[in-house]
């Protein structure tokens, strides 16, 4: 039942979709950051029907990119988004590391966080109106690798904050079998990415790779460790990173 329970916690933790409501024990998020990529799957064959959709019933490019870059966000309810425009807002105060994570628990809305997320969603809009049907599954293993990378960080960066959310689900966390998991996801998208995409398997490993040691050297020398709302950050830019290298990679076939 554990595993069923994680499993429930990840989904009702992580995402908006209804799910069971799970007891709240620490033996029973063990598993949580296994099940995580799979809200990114949830996401991704959302996505895929909607490019579909878009080209069956003929919309235009602004119908497809903004709706689109919508996805994600009702089916999380925008909680990574939440971190990344946090962790926008503490890093432009260019303030010492504990006030910057004073910053991150601020409930308000700052003006670099809001032209973060308006420029994050025009930015991916515009990439997904240049999507084809057939980038869908590519692109939706963005959405998978990037939340196996968030749990494989979980187990190997130090936390900033001995009481957050995030190292309440590291101590609870079977580290072994967390990056063991997270493994076997980013093998998987890779694999994808290589049959479906060809050479462009090279080019969103190096934007993963890429984003991976951005996130490592930003938190550490910013907030001495990461956070929720670092891992929320680290989520949302790779994402948008790997969609990048997909849709633009794509024209350049």
């Amino acid at each position: 039942m554990r595993v069923i329970y994680s499993f429930l916690i990840a989904f009702s933790t992580y995402s908006r979709i209804p799910v069971p409501q799970a007891p709240w024990s620490e033996e029973n998020r063990k598993y949580v950051m296994c099940f995580f990529p799979l809200i990114g799957a949830v996401i991704g064959a959302a996505l895929w029907l909607w490019l579909w959709l878009s080209a069956r019933l003929e919309f235009g490019p602004f119908m497809k990119g903004a709706v689109g870059a919508l996805i994600p966000l009702l089916v999380t309810g925008g909680i990574h988004m939440d971190g990344f425009m946090d962790t926008l807002d503490a890093l432009a105060s260019w303030q010492p590391k504990e006030k910057k994570l004073e910053i991150l628990k601020d409930s308000r809305v700052g003006a670099f966080a809001a032209m973060g997320c308006c420029g994050y969603m025009l930015l991916m809009a515009a990439l997904l109106a240049e999507a084809r049907p057939a980038d869908a599954p590519l692109l939706g293993m963005g959405f998978i690798l990037s939340r196996a990378l968030s749990a494989w960080a979980l187990t190997a960066l130090r936390g900033a904050r001995p009481d957050g959310m995030l190292d309440g689900f590291a101590r609870a966390a079977r580290r072994r079998l967390v990056s063991a998991s997270s493994g076997v996801y980013a093998a998987a998208c890779l694999a994808v990415w290589a049959l479906c995409g060809g050479w462009i398997a090279l080019l969103c490993a190096a934007a993963a790779a890429a984003m991976t040691l951005c996130y490592r050297h930003m938190a550490y020398e910013q907030f001495g460790g990461v956070t929720g709302d670092l891992a929320g950050w680290f989520s949302q830019a790779t994402e948008l990173c790997l969609t990048a290298a997909v849709v633009i990679g794509g024209k350049l076939l």
